[in-house]
C-alpha cells in the first residue's frame, strides 16, 4: 500500500479526479489518498502560493503527489503552483507521452509516438524579471550544467529503460550559443554514453516544423523548459487531443502527476470533461510506484474504450465516435472494460521493472576563471549612439576602455547604422586598455564616476573568460 497526496483543483478538476480514482481503485491500486486543497480558493484566502504550508509537508511526507488542474487567479502577483511545486521539489524532469489513436481519435498523423522530455526548473521559467528603463524590460534565462546534465540524461536512461530507439535534442544555440549552446554540449557529451541510442540535433524552429508536419520522425525529444512547454502542447494537440495527454513530473525524492491541460472553468460542475488526461498521469503513477500490473490494466481497459468509440464530447466525432458520454459514464466504461485489451490499438505491456538509473549530479573541477572585462548598462532617453558615447567615455578609467555600445543586442558604436531604431537602454562594454587588466576596483571606480557624470546605471555584467575562453557573447554585427 503506497499513500499518495491527492489535489482535487479548480473548475473540471473535481470532477475528473474522481473519475480517475474511481477507475485506478477498480483496478485494484493499492494505493492511501491523503487529501489537500489547492488552487484557487487557497490563493483567494490571501495565501499567494496557492498552496498552505501544511499541505507541503504532506506532499514531502508521502512523496508522490497527484493533482488536478488548479485556476491561478489573473494579477495580483499570485505565483503559478504548478511552477512553483516543480522547483520546490526538485521535479526537475517532465515526462509528456504523445500517441496517436488512429483511427478512433481524429489526426492527421496516424502512426504518431513521440515522448518529450522537458526540463522543468529553469530556463527563462525561473521567473526572474525586471524592468530598467521606461521602455526596456528583462527576463533571465538561466540554464546550468547540473539542470542540462540531469535532464539529457533522463531522456537517454527513459528511451533504454522503455526500449526507445532515438534522442533528438532541440535548442536554438545558434542564436543562444552560451545557454542553448551549453544545452547541446551536455547532450552531445551524454550522447557519447548511450553508443546503442541514436542522437540527433536541430534547431527549435525547424525542428518544431518537422514535429508537426512528420512527428513519426522522432522518438525521445529532450529540450529546455520554454521549448518543452509550447510543443509538448503541439504534440498532445496533433496526436489527437489536449485532453487525452498527461505528464509526470519527476525528481530525486518526489513526484507529481497530472493533466497538461487548464482546469477549463467554462465546464465544471455538467459532467462533460474527458478525465483522460489525469487517468494517464494516474497510470504513469502506477507505474512510478512499481504498482505495473495495475497501470497495465488500465492502461488497456482505456484503450479499449477508445477503441469502441465511448467519447467524451470533446473528442466525439460523427462516423467515428459510437456514443457520447459524460465523464462518469466514461469513467464506467473504462471500469467495464477492466482486464480487456484493445483488438486494433496496440496493447500495453510494461517492465515490472521501472525504475529509471539516475546518478545524481557530480560537480566537475572548477575551471580557470578571469575577468576579461564588464557590460555597463545605461538607461538614457537619447538617440545618437556617438553623443553616448562621447558621455560614456568620461567614466572610463586607466585600465578599463569602452569598446562597444549596443542597443537591444545589436551593436550601435562604433560603425553603427542610423537605420538601426534604438530604445531607452544601452549596453556598454568596457574591456582592458592595452597592456592592463580590469579588477573590480575597476568596476567600482567606473560605477563611481558614472555617478559624478550623472549617468543613470541599471545593472552591470561581469565578463568571464573559463580556461581561457570567453564566455559571454559578442554584439550582433560585432
Amino acid at each position: 500500500m503506497t499513500r499518495i497526496t491527492v489535489a482535487k483543483g479548480d473548475g473540471i478538476g473535481p470532477e475528473i479526479m474522481d473519475a480517475t480514482l474511481k477507475i485506478i481503485l477498480a483496478a485494484g491500486a493499492q494505493i492511501e489518498i491523503e487529501e489537500i486543497e489547492v488552487g484557487e480558493k487557497v490563493y483567494l484566502a490571501g495565501n499567494t502560493s496557492g498552496i498552505a504550508a501544511s499541505s507541503w509537508d504532506t506532499i514531502r511526507r508521502n512523496k508522490v503527489f497527484l493533482k488536478a488542474p488548479i485556476t491561478t487567479p489573473q494579477g495580483g502577483g499570485y505565483k503559478s503552483l504548478n511552477v512553483t511545486t516543480r522547483k520546490f521539489l526538485g521535479l526537475y524532469a517532465n515526462v509528456r507521452p504523445c500517441v496517436s489513436l488512429h483511427p478512433f481519435v481524429k489526426t492527421k498523423h496516424p502512426v504518431m509516438d513521440i515522448v518529450i522530455v522537458r526540463e522543468n526548473e529553469e530556463d527563462l521559467y525561473a521567473g526572474i524579471e525586471h524592468q530598467q528603463t521606461d521602455e526596456v524590460v528583462q527576463c533571465l534565462k538561466l540554464i546550468s550544467r547540473p539542470g542540462c546534465e540531469k535532464i539529457v540524461r533522463y531522456a537517454f536512461e527513459y528511451a533504454k529503460q522503455y526500449g526507445r530507439k532515438k534522442v533528438t535534442c532541440f535548442t536554438k544555440d545558434n542564436i543562444m550559443k552560451q545557454t542553448d549552446g551549453l544545452f547541446h554540449q551536455v547532450f552531445d557529451e551524454i550522447a557519447k554514453e548511450y553508443p546503442t541510442i541514436e542522437n540527433e540535433h536541430w534547431i527549435i524552429d525547424i525542428g518544431a516544423a518537422k514535429m508537426a508536419d512528420t512527428p513519426e520522425a522522432f522518438d525521445v525529444i529532450v529540450m529546455p523548459n520554454l521549448y518543452g512547454d509550447v510543443l509538448s502542447d503541439v504534440a498532445a494537440q496533433i496526436a489527437g487531443s489536449v485532453g487525452l495527454a498527461g505528464s509526470a513530473n519527476i525528481g530525486e525524492e518526489c513526484a507529481m502527476f497530472e493533466a497538461i491541460h487548464g482546469s477549463a472553468p467554462r465546464r465544471a460542475g455538467q459532467n462533460l470533461a474527458n478525465p483522460s488526461g489525469l487517468l494517464q498521469g494516474a497510470i504513469m503513477m502506477l507505474t512510478h510506484i512499481g504498482q505495473t500490473e495495475i497501470a497495465e490494466k488500465v492502461q488497456n481497459a482505456w484503450l479499449k474504450t477508445m477503441e469502441d468509440g465511448i467519447h467524451t464530447y470533446d473528442i466525439f466525432k460523427e462516423g467515428i465516435s459510437t456514443q457520447k458520454v459524460g465523464t462518469q459514464e466514461f469513467a464506467e466504461a473504462v471500469i467495464a472494460n477492466l482486464d480487456k485489451k484493445p483488438s486494433t490499438l496496440k496493447a500495453v505491456s510494461y517492465d515490472k521493472e521501472t525504475a529509471l538509473n539516475l546518478p545524481k549530479y557530480t560537480r566537475k573541477p572548477a575551471a580557470k576563471k578571469e575577468l576579461v572585462g564588464v557590460d555597463v548598462f545605461v538607461h538614457w532617453p537619447g538617440e545618437d549612439p556617438n553623443f553616448l558615447a562621447d558621455k560614456v567615455r568620461n567614466i572610463a578609467t586607466s585600465a578599463a576602455k569602452l569598446t562597444m555600445i549596443t542597443n537591444r543586442g545589436i551593436k550601435v558604436w562604433p560603425e553603427g547604422f542610423k537605420e538601426t531604431f534604438c530604445t531607452d537602454h544601452w549596453r556598454c562594454r568596457f574591456k582592458p586598455s592595452e597592456g592592463s587588466i580590469i579588477t573590480p576596483l575597476d568596476i567600482v571606480e567606473l560605477l563611481n564616476n558614472a555617478i559624478e557624470f550623472d549617468i543613470d546605471v541599471i545593472k552591470t555584467e561581469n565578463l568571464y573568460a573559463f580556461n581561457g575562453t570567453a564566455a559571454f557573447s559578442l554584439g550582433q554585427g560585432q
